[in-house]
C-alpha cells in the first residue's frame, strides 16, 4: 500500500465517510476520514493525499475554508467538492479558487465517483510532472479556439470544461470581439449534449417581432405573413444548446417568456394555444454588464439569476498580450498559408490597443496580407492602422528588451529589403535616422563625427540632386545653381553616383 492513493474524504456524516472508505479501500486506495476541521487538519499533518473530498456544509467550518487549507498545505492535492443542488454556485466558486471539480449529493451514480477520483488523481500527476492542464485541449482544437499560453485563457478553460458536463446555464461576459461565440461551441462540444445541436442566436441582430417568432415559432396565421406553422429554435434545439448572445439587448417582453422558459421548461408558438415542452441547455452572452443592467432597470433581475449560474468572464485581447504572436500566427496561416510575420510587425501588433479584439485582429492581417507581395508581412504592409496602445505603457513585453542582433531582420532580412522601391527604402532610412537621434538625445551619447560626416553628406546630395532634377540634367544651369564649376559637379556625380532618374 506504500504506493497507493492517497484520499481524504471530509464529511461530517459517519455514513458517508464509512461507505467511500470501504468503497475506495475495495479499489486499493489509502483512504483517511475527517468529520470537522481540527481533525482534517490533523490528517493533513500527518499523510500526503492526492485527492480530498470535501462536503461544502460543515459543522465547524466550510469547504471553501478547507478548499484554502488543503491547497496551502498540500498544493498537489486535487479537491473534488460534495454539495446539495441548492449549493451548486457556491461548488462552482470553489472551482474557481482551484478545485478540481464538484459532485452532487445524494450520489446517483457509484461509478461516476470512482472514475471522478482516478481522473483527479491522474491529473494531479500531470500536473507534478510539469504536462499541465491539457484535459480541454482536443476538443479546444476541434472548434477552432485558440486558448495561447496566458495563464488567464487557461484557468478559464479548465473551468469551462469542467462546467461544460453539468446540466447548468452558462452566462459569458467579455467585450465585443473576445470570441463568446468560440467559447459557447467549446462548452456544447465538453458536453454531453455534444451530438445534439447547437444554435447561435444574435439577440440585438433582429427586431423584437422577429426575435420571438425566431425563439418559439409561430402558427398558421398568427400574424400578416405566416403561412404555415413554424417551428422556432427553442423547439429546433430540444436536448442541445441554444447560445443567446447580446442578451442584454432582449426587449422587457422577450426577457418575460425566456424566464418563463427557464422556469418552466415550456413556451407557446406565437399565436399558439398549447405550450410545448423543451430539453436545452442555455447559454447566454452579453459584452454589457448585467449586474448595471439590473440595477439599471433595464435588464429582469429575477431573469439574471437563472442566466448567472455560472459565469465566465472572457478577457480583452490587450489583456493576453503573450497570446498575440501565436493567435496572429494562426489566423495568418488559417487564411494565407505561406506567409510569415516579420518580428516587426509581431511587436506592432503586441503594442497595439486592441479595441476590437480578436476580430480586428483578423481583419487586420487580412487587410495587411492582400497589401503583401512578398512572403513576409512587413510594418509598411500595415500602414497607418496600428497606433500604439494609449500612453505606449502595454507595449510588447520581452521583444525591444532584445532585439536581434540583425535589425534588417525586423524587416525581412537583406533579400527582402532588396525588394523595397526606393521611396519605401529611402523613408525608412529617413525614420532609422529619427530613431537613432533620438536614442542619442535619450543614452546623452553626443554624435560622431562620422555620423557629422554621413549627415552632412546626405546633406550634399540631396543638394545635387535638387538642383539637377530641376535643371532637367543641364550641368551648366545646375552648376550656376549651385555657385559651382561644371568640373567640380562632374566630380561630385561620379563621386557619389548619381544617375539621371534615379
Amino acid at each position: 500500500m506504500a504506493d497507493a492513493t492517497g484520499v481524504l474524504i471530509v464529511d461530517d456524516e459517519a455514513d458517508v465517510c464509512n461507505f467511500l472508505r470501504r468503497l475506495l479501500t475495495r479499489k486499493g486506495y489509502a483512504v483517511s476520514t475527517a468529520t470537522n476541521e481540527a481533525e482534517t487538519l490533523s490528517a493533513l499533518r500527518e499523510g500526503a493525499f492526492q485527492v480530498a473530498m470535501v462536503d461544502l456544509k460543515l459543522p465547524d467550518t466550510d469547504g471553501l475554508s478547507l478548499l484554502r487549507q488543503i491547497k496551502a498545505r498540500q498544493p498537489a492535492c486535487e479537491v473534488i467538492i460534495m454539495t446539495g443542488f441548492s449549493t451548486i454556485k457556491t461548488a462552482v466558486s470553489a472551482m474557481q479558487m482551484g478545485a478540481y471539480e464538484y459532485v452532487e449529493k445524494p450520489f446517483d451514480d457509484i461509478a461516476e465517483i470512482e472514475q471522478l477520483i482516478h481522473k483527479a488523481a491522474s491529473h494531479g500527476r500531470r500536473v507534478a510532472d510539469g504536462a499541465g492542464d491539457e484535459d480541454w485541449a482536443e476538443i479546444a482544437r476541434a472548434v477552432g479556439f485558440q486558448v495561447g499560453r496566458s495563464a488567464v485563457m487557461r484557468r478559464l478553460l479548465s473551468l469551462a470544461y469542467k462546467v461544460a458536463g453539468k446540466n447548468i446555464n452558462v452566462l459569458i461576459q467579455g467585450k465585443t470581439g473576445c470570441g463568446k461565440e468560440v467559447l459557447a461551441r467549446f462548452i456544447h462540444a465538453a458536453s454531453t449534449r455534444a451530438d445534439q445541436a447547437f444554435f447561435p442566436i444574435n439577440c440585438a441582430a433582429l427586431p423584437e417581432n422577429m426575435l420571438e417568432s425566431e425563439l418559439f415559432g409561430h402558427e398558421r396565421g398568427s400574424f400578416t405573413g405566416a403561412a404555415g406553422l413554424r417551428r422556432g429554435i427553442f423547439e429546433l434545439a430540444h436536448r442541445g444548446t441554444l447560445f443567446l448572445d447580446e442578451i442584454g439587448d432582449a426587449s422587457p417582453a422577450i426577457q418575460v417568456k425566456l424566464l418563463r422558459v427557464l422556469e418552466s421548461g415550456e413556451f407557446m408558438r406565437v399565436g399558439g394555444e398549447k405550450p410545448v415542452r423543451s430539453n436545452v441547455r442555455l447559454i447566454s452572452a452579453s459584452n454589457v454588464d448585467l449586474e448595471e443592467a439590473v440595477r439599471g432597470k433595464s435588464f429582469r433581475e429575477d431573469l439574471f439569476y437563472r442566466l448567472n449560474v455560472v459565469r465566465l468572464e472572457l478577457p480583452s485581447l490587450a489583456e493576453r498580450r503573450e497570446d498575440i504572436p501565436d493567435l496572429a500566427e494562426f489566423f495568418l496561416q488559417q487564411n494565407h498559408p505561406g506567409l510569415a510575420l516579420s518580428p516587426a510587425v509581431l511587436a506592432q501588433l503586441q503594442a497595439h490597443a486592441w479595441p476590437g479584439n480578436i476580430r480586428e485582429l483578423i481583419n487586420v492581417l487580412r487587410r495587411a496580407a492582400a497589401l503583401c507581395g512578398g512572403t513576409t508581412i512587413l510594418p509598411q504592409h500595415l500602414g497607418r492602422l496600428l497606433p500604439l496602445a494609449e500612453g505606449g505603457a502595454a507595449g510588447p513585453v520581452g521583444v525591444v528588451a532584445d532585439p536581434p542582433k540583425d535589425l534588417s531582420g525586423w524587416f525581412g532580412g537583406r533579400e527582402e529589403l532588396a525588394r523595397w522601391s526606393p521611396e519605401n527604402l529611402a523613408e525608412l532610412l529617413g525614420r532609422v535616422e529619427e530613431f537613432a537621434a533620438l536614442l542619442r538625445q535619450l543614452t546623452g551619447r553626443p554624435e560622431s563625427d562620422a555620423t557629422r560626416h554621413r549627415d552632412l553628406q546626405a546633406t550634399e546630395i540631396a543638394a545635387l540632386r535638387a538642383a539637377l532634377d530641376l535643371s532637367r540634367w543641364n550641368i551648366s544651369a545646375a552648376a550656376r545653381q549651385l555657385g559651382i564649376g561644371r568640373n567640380t559637379l562632374h566630380r561630385k556625380i561620379n563621386k557619389y553616383g548619381l544617375r539621371k532618374g534615379s
